[in-house]
């Protein structure tokens, strides 16, 4: 099945249990296709909220424990004076080691959008010997606070840690499920109302390596229940020119790597959005693929995101931290509203990786149903319809496909939807990952301000 779909499912059934049957099924009555178009209009606007910590301004707020900012073209934190050393047991291999850390902590953050998910990203570098975690701590609609979430322990490779997200985490209200911190009842009123960020670098004792953070921030949103989003109204023509591979080249190959290409839709959406901003892998960091195999830089990407502790490489921000190791390349996770949305990015020549779920028959030509999958939207026709880079397609020539306007806005946006059994799960709402240039044109920051990204 294209993509990664145990982690979505996962989440999907654990929020419709919490909310109950009764509830799905309220939401499911109001929700339904032409019954409240006006309310899912009004549940589509104001509810994402982005911040990210990027300026040398930014990295001098907060509170730094042994870190330091460094000024330049791309503003960063860095390890300076170690708190001191801590005993780290990495799950998947057993080891031990010992590393020096130095900690940074967020001012407290209070979205425009009281939220019922977050979703933190990061851009970083982590040379050998280092690495970073990143955590979440919020206070609730109610005062009570959260205690720290992990949200992500990350290197860029896999030799020092093995890159992991960590389960199990919960206070009885909220839970983070991979990548997402989710509440756990949102009918019930509870939103997070502010939050907090810590990032905590560490480096081999004894030495002066240090990561560098140049960005890091969340994506707070209110989801909506909604099965259906109102029709869009076609505004743009235009197609972008982004390499195609597909997922499905690598069908067998690296199966360590969640048993290998045929669930690689993440990496090999973000290999297109890297190559397509002029960034490529170096001849050293695909020598351990083997020779044999075409496009070695999408195994290089999968091996580069991979969760082991989702056992996948749909981690969402752990692919755009992989895009943002690339020289100069920035890269979030985030929501859009709409496909009007996605036309103002692709006017100003971003493309965008977008995630969605559908049943074989909601999406015309795909060929295929998905619990959870990953595309890279690069235009629209003149009749508004969607041009993607699917990489569940069987041959890189096959990659490029028009899709139905109001199908794929639908499938996309929605965050409802009956599976297969006809049971009712949740649609991820329009998330997506963009990658950009550190310097974008003016056409290009207006395109971000205008999304909520810059």
């Amino acid at each position: 099945m294209p993509g990664s779909a145990s982690r979505r499912t996962v989440l999907a059934a654990a929020l419709a249990a919490a909310a109950g049957t009764a509830g799905a099924v309220s939401a499911a009555t109001a929700a339904e296709p032409g019954d409240a178009e006006a309310d899912t209009a009004a549940a589509a606007a104001g509810t994402v909220a982005n911040r990210f910590w990027s300026t040398f301004t930014d990295w001098r707020s907060g509170t730094a424990e042994g870190t330091r900012p460094v000024a330049g073209l791309r503003p960063g934190l860095v390890l300076d004076a170690p708190l001191g050393r801590t005993d780290y047991t990495d799950p998947h291999t057993g080891t031990t080691s010992a590393w020096e850390y130095a900690r940074w902590t967020s001012p407290e953050h209070t979205p425009a959008v009281p939220a019922t998910e977050v979703i933190a990203s990061w851009n970083a570098r982590t040379p050998a010997g280092t690495w970073i975690q990143v955590e979440l701590s919020g206070t609730y609609s109610d005062g009570t606070r959260t205690p720290w979430f992990v949200m992500g322990r990350w290197a860029s490779g896999d030799t020092d840690i093995k890159r992991t997200s960590v389960d199990d985490q919960t206070d009885g209200r909220s839970t983070v499920w991979t990548d997402t911190f989710a509440v756990d009842d949102p009918a019930s009123g509870l939103r997070l109302a502010s939050y907090r960020l810590r990032l905590t670098l560490h480096r081999r004792p004894g030495t002066t390596l240090t990561p560098t953070v140049w960005r890091l921030g969340a994506m707070a949103s209110d989801v909506p229940d909604r099965f259906t989003v109102p029709a869009s109204v076609p505004g743009l023509a235009r197609e972008l020119t982004v390499p195609r591979y597909s997922q499905n080249t690598h069908v067998g190959q690296y199966p360590e790597y969640d048993n290998g290409g045929e669930a690689w839709c993440s990496p090999t959406s973000s290999q297109m959005i890297v190559e397509y901003w002029g960034r490529e892998p170096s001849a050293a960091d695909l020598a351990w693929v083997n020779p044999d195999y075409a496009d070695p830089q999408v195994c290089h990407a999968a091996r580069s995101t991979y969760d082991h502790q989702y056992s996948g490489c749909g981690n969402w921000p752990f692919n755009a931290a992989y895009a943002a190791a690339y020289p100069d390349l920035n890269a979030v996770v985030t929501r859009l509203r709409s496909l009007t949305d996605l036309e103002t990015l692709i006017r100003a020549g971003i493309p965008a990786i977008t995630s969605q779920s559908f049943r074989k028959e909601e999406l015309t030509g795909a060929g295929y149903g998905t619990a959870g999958h990953l595309m890279t939207v690069i235009g629209f026709t003149p009749d508004g319809d969607v041009i993607a880079n699917d990489p569940a397609s069987p041959t890189n020539d096959a990659v490029r496909r028009v899709y139905r306007r109001r199908e794929w806005e639908n499938i996309w946006l929605r965050t409802k939807r009956y599976n297969a059994s006809g049971k009712v799960v949740s649609g991820t709402g329009g998330v997506c990952y963009l990658y950009f240039p550190d310097r974008p044109t003016p056409a290009q920051r207006k395109a971000l301000q205008a999304v909520g990204v810059l």
